[in-house]
């Protein structure tokens, strides 16, 4: 059972049977469309990110809704041709109960639909799972599905610390600190537009910052693994009125988040001795948090940003759960 993505003759072996057989995954963040194809080893993503006009700090989501909708059919097609025999779909933020984001609608239903015309299973996860699945797995770490381990998630709308077990094929994470109010992603979106990155500034920061790295940074109070980052936007906007140069100010930054991260997750370890530390979303790709959390388990940068490997990887393994 199951149709080829890309279906031409070369594809086919002399019985009639598809070369490869693989799972498709969706997801659909508030910034990037992607789809993966996962066989059990191997996989492959495809991605964009949505289209952001100039000087502006993200999109309403009828405006990701809208091109998600337009791009899925494109980004599947630049998938590999394999056989698919599951779709799987991020269907909302994290797996809580009320967790709901509109921009997630246009991979669930692009998923179910094409699941029910290839007469294929359709498995839904949270977008949280996914990435920690493909952070697990792009580390060579996908033991710890297996395992509680400590995770941190962060990117553009999330940072939070989380204590994580296995649950069926998938995980199940609890919240146990992190930002309670701007996200790291939004405090590095929002000091790279001041100065006059464009936006996601995430990438270009980081680069910035490598050009005037030294070790000043705000100090972020923690208290119970929780911390606010709101205060450091304040100081950012005075060092930018004083003509700090751009460089000073982006080290400034990466640098405050990097350091409260790490306070927060050595008394996370001290409390949870033994867990393993997996970094996931796009924040983790920052190397300057990389280089304080030694002791972490890194995704590989290209799986740290919004990508569907995780939601496939975790298809895979539900479709293995079920049929065997």
């Amino acid at each position: 059972d199951g149709l080829l993505l890309k279906r031409h003759p070369g594809d086919l072996q002399p019985d009639g049977a598809a070369r490869v057989k693989a799972v498709l995954g969706l997801d659909t963040s508030n910034y990037t469309t992607s789809a993966a194809w996962f066989d059990g080893a191997q996989g492959h993503n495809e991605g964009r990110l949505l289209e952001v006009q100039p000087g502006r700090l993200g999109l309403r989501q009828s405006e990701a809704l809208f091109q998600h909708v337009k791009r899925l059919p494109e980004i599947v097609k630049g998938l590999e041709q394999r056989e698919i025999q599951a779709v799987g779909a991020s269907t909302r933020p994290r797996e809580v109960e009320g967790s709901y984001m509109p921009c997630f609608l246009a991979g669930a239903s692009f998923g179910e639909s094409m699941a029910h015309v290839l007469n294929v299973p359709f498995y839904a996860f949270s977008h949280q799972q996914g990435h920690l699945a493909a952070a697990a797995w792009s580390a060579g770490r996908l033991d710890l599905l297996e395992q509680p381990f400590l995770a941190w998630h962060l990117s553009g709308g999330t940072t939070e610390l989380l204590k994580v077990e296995p649950e069926g094929c998938s995980v199940r994470a609890e919240i146990i600190g992190g930002a309670s109010d701007l996200s790291a992603g939004q405090l590095i979106d929002r000091a790279g537009v001041l100065l006059g990155l464009a936006f996601p500034a995430g990438k270009a920061l980081d680069e910035l910052a490598q050009t005037e790295i030294h070790s000043d940074c705000y100090a972020v109070k923690l208290k119970n693994l929780t911390f606010s980052l709101s205060g450091i936007e304040n100081q950012i906007k005075e060092l930018a009125a004083r003509q700090k140069p751009p460089a000073y100010i982006a080290s400034f930054t990466l640098n405050t988040i990097a350091q409260v991260v790490r306070r927060a997750t050595q008394e996370a370890q001290a409390r949870w001795p033994g867990l393993p530390v997996l970094c996931s979303g796009g924040v983790a790709s920052n190397r300057r948090l990389r280089s304080v959390l030694t002791q972490a388990v890194f995704a590989q940068p290209q799986f740290s940003t919004d990508n569907a490997m995780g939601v496939a990887i975790l298809t895979h393994r539900a479709r293995k759960e079920e049929f065997g």
